[in-house]
């Protein structure tokens, strides 16, 4: 028999990306957006995110 897996309460696998659910390194946590960096890159510009260079 085998043992039920446990839910994570600390890491890297606690948050995944709430548009594509991406779980590891590269989320953006910032104000709230809990986005992995490349649906990031996708939709930056519709949240009103301007490019510096």
């Amino acid at each position: 028999m085998a043992k039920k897996p446990y839910k994570k309460k600390y890491g890297y696998g606690v948050r995944p990306c709430e548009r594509c659910g991406h779980v590891g390194f590269g989320l953006i946590r910032k104000y709230g957006l809990n986005l992995c960096r490349q649906c990031f890159r996708e939709i930056a510009q519709k949240l009103g995110f301007k490019k510096l260079h």
